[in-house]
């Protein structure tokens, strides 16, 4: 895959995550049936961390649920780091 695909992807899952997390948390609020959070770090994984982490600090969603951040932040660090390595090794 080339680094402009994944980058396409990650602005597509990016913005997928952002609506799943604002649904997810307009789902707690009425205790209606949630978004499984491993659909949430599914999304994550694939590059959609941006939107994650946007819509976590704007609707104060699971940012007080130590395992959630710390599978989030994995999430984004491996996400990170195979973008790095597709553009270094893309290039050439």
């Amino acid at each position: 895959m080339t680094v402009q695909a994944l980058i396409v992807l990650a602005a597509v899952a990016s913005v997928a995550s952002f609506v799943a997390m604002a649904w997810d948390k307009h789902c707690a609020i009425r205790r209606w049936r949630r978004i499984p959070e491993s659909t949430l770090h599914g999304l994550e994984l694939l590059g959609g961390w941006p939107g994650s982490l946007l819509a976590q600090r704007l609707f104060r969603h699971k940012t007080d649920k130590p395992r959630y951040q710390i599978i989030f932040w994995i999430a984004t660090i491996v996400n990170v780091a195979v973008i790095a390595a597709a553009w270094r090794y893309g290039r050439s």
